[in-house]
């Protein structure tokens, strides 16, 4: 008999972004780190993707380079992303997009490492 996965996670295909320092110019000009935001944000608003206000767990999983060997692509997929950009800039990206005041959320556990793909996954704190 099979149990079920008793802290369940949710696996979102949406590749994260970072969260740009903006400007008032941002209103009408087009920068594309800004469009990027502004797309990923929407997206992530059309999925009803949901980050509970204490105890997520929270892996921003992202793309490997297409340059990337096979040979290296499959030494780095899962291990951490220890690169540009910050972890908390990703987290601060996803919240924002979710929530109008995100203070709301006051506990959370983050994480970032490389995949095939994009995807954000989100479940319960061990």
């Amino acid at each position: 008999m099979i149990r079920p996965d008793p802290k369940p996670k949710k696996l979102y295909h949406i590749t994260p972004t970072a969260k740009p320092r903006q400007t008032r110019a941002d209103v009408w000009k087009k920068r594309p780190c800004v469009m990027r935001y502004r797309a990923f944000a929407d997206q992530v608003r059309a999925m009803d993707l949901v980050v509970p206000e204490a105890g997520a767990r929270i892996t921003f999983i992202l793309p490997m380079p297409r340059s990337w060997s096979k040979a290296k692509r499959e030494m780095m997929r899962s291990t951490p992303h220890q690169q540009k950009p910050d972890i908390d800039n990703r987290c601060k990206a996803l919240l924002d997009a979710l929530y109008e005041d995100d203070s709301v959320v006051w506990e959370i556990s983050l994480c970032k490492v490389w995949g095939d793909e994009g995807a954000i996954v989100i479940g319960e704190e061990a």
